[in-house]
């Protein structure tokens, strides 16, 4: 089958298996949430301060919140089906913009994370199974076995306590220099240096998780017979380690990272919320504490939109990587 027909095939049958999934987890989530105790018309009288009985049922009445469950539900799955995610009775704003608002700045630092861990995580590995046995083996090891087992949050104060307040290299939160007034390069590099820590405290944990796949998959493939081939056809180790056994070793890699984005976005909540960083977890976290129903249910529909994409991102990819898997 020619490479674009098996493409167009792949995505096709991505789409047709992601619509049933993304309405099961949208219908978990309401009812899910359905459960916590309280909710945005309780918070808003709550902190009104001298709210009555009378205001709390009118606010319930505005935004629907006295109605059945069931029909708050058949509500919000018409909302959706007409490209609608609901307006916030919090923010009084859609959730749409809401989101569109922090969507960039998360976007922005969990690529920044994985593309941290993917890297560093990778070369770790590399040179984990280079020294395999050996000093530097066991250091790595150890490290990356620190790195797993610390929580980010932890990470995050640390790196705060070392590089901004005894250091004084790299702010300790925000997203930019208020009032700097950067532009261009200037502006790109003072946002840079505010998603170092984040990024970092994101990316040590699965740093540690790809050195180690890294790691055990190279020493598989080493024990291939084509790999001895290549060996005794005379190619420099390097080519050998970069042609053959790295690049079939980055397979369960990528895997990996396809299920993994979900876990980054969990884990930004955690971070954004540390470094005071205005993306959707700093959002999560505020929806949670407002009882704001309907931006979590926003922000959930997103992470599971962005997994799904992203996996079938990564079958293309494995294809590419190795061209005897078949893109079904």
């Amino acid at each position: 089958m020619p490479g674009p027909l098996r493409v167009a095939k792949a995505l096709r049958r991505t789409a047709l298996q992601a619509v049933p999934t993304v309405l099961i987890i949208v219908i978990l989530n309401f009812f899910l949430l359905r459960l916590a105790p309280g909710d945005a018309a309780e918070v808003m009288a709550g902190e009104a301060g001298s709210a009555t009985a009378e205001t709390l049922a009118a606010l319930r009445n505005r935004f629907g919140l006295d109605l059945p469950v069931l029909q708050q539900l058949a509500d919000y799955l018409w909302t959706l089906a007409h490209f609608s995610l609901g307006d916030s009775p919090r923010y009084n704003m859609p959730v749409a913009a809401l989101i569109g608002q922090r969507l960039p700045n998360t976007l922005a630092l969990m690529a920044l994370a994985l593309g941290l861990a993917l890297v560093i995580g990778i070369a770790l590995g590399a040179l984990m199974a280079s020294f395999v046995g050996r000093l530097p083996d066991r250091v790595l090891s150890v490290l990356a076995l620190l790195f797993y087992s610390i929580p980010s949050f932890w990470i995050g104060l640390m790196l705060i306590v070392l590089f901004s307040v005894k250091l004084g290299w790299l702010p300790s939160g925000g997203a930019e220099s208020i009032g700097a007034g950067y532009t261009g390069w200037e502006a790109f590099v003072d946002r840079l240096r505010f998603m170092v820590l984040p990024g970092l405290s994101l990316a040590l944990f699965y740093v540690a998780i790809y050195a180690r796949l890294t790691r055990g998959d190279m020493l598989e493939v080493r024990a291939q017979d084509y790999v001895r081939t290549a060996q005794a056809k005379g190619l420099p180790p390097f080519a050998v380690t970069t042609r053959h056994v790295l690049r079939n070793a980055l397979l369960p890699v990528t895997t990996m990272a396809g299920i993994h984005l979900g876990g980054l976005m969990g884990g930004a909540v955690v971070v954004e919320t540390v470094y005071s960083w205005p993306g959707l977890g700093r959002l999560a976290y505020e929806a949670v504490m407002g009882r704001d129903f309907n931006v979590l249910l926003g922000i959930l529909l997103l992470s599971s939109l962005l997994v799904v994409a992203v996996n079938a991102l990564i079958d293309l990819f494995q294809a590419w990587l190795d061209p005897r898997i078949e893109v079904r």
